[in-house]
């Protein structure tokens, strides 16, 4: 059943014996999903995180030193009720998926997180661009006036 607006959810920790705190979640798990990337190291390869970003709801994000294209969207067979309307038939994956560190705690956050085309450039000039001394899309610093006497 979904959680009623301006309803307190309970706490992981207030949970009953036997409960099961998939009655108490908005069903953060069926809202997105998120694929394993190889580390960017090239130009080339940050001009693949900036294409995935002009992409509506795509995002990346980094945990530990593992890279992720984060996709928001719902899965179909969510219901109204954030129940999964396949259960029986369930893919595996969400089989083997557990409440024990699931989302369901609202605390968490990316130590690393590109939402949008600009921040990934910006990244990229900061990091790759810098140090494999590429040309940026700034312009280049000016010579020194000249002193005149």
């Amino acid at each position: 059943m979904a959680i009623p607006f301006g309803t307190h959810k309970i706490r992981r920790e207030d949970l009953p014996a036997g409960g099961n705190l998939c009655e108490h979640c908005t069903a953060k798990c069926c809202h997105y999903f998120a694929l394993p990337i190889d580390e960017p190291e090239t130009f080339e390869e940050y001009e693949y995180l900036r294409w995935f970003l002009l992409h509506d709801r795509a995002s990346v994000f980094k945990e530990d030193d593992d890279w992720y294209l984060l996709v928001h969207t719902t899965c179909k067979h969510l219901q109204d009720d954030n129940r999964c309307g396949i259960y029986d038939t369930r893919p595996q994956i969400c089989r083997d998926y557990t409440t024990d560190n699931c989302e369901y705690d609202d605390e968490w956050t990316y130590d690393f997180y590109l939402e949008t085309p600009e921040q990934v450039w910006e990244y990229t000039e900061a990091t790759v661009l810098q140090t494999h001394k590429r040309r940026s899309i700034r312009s280049r610093k000016p010579d020194p006036l000249a002193v005149l006497g």
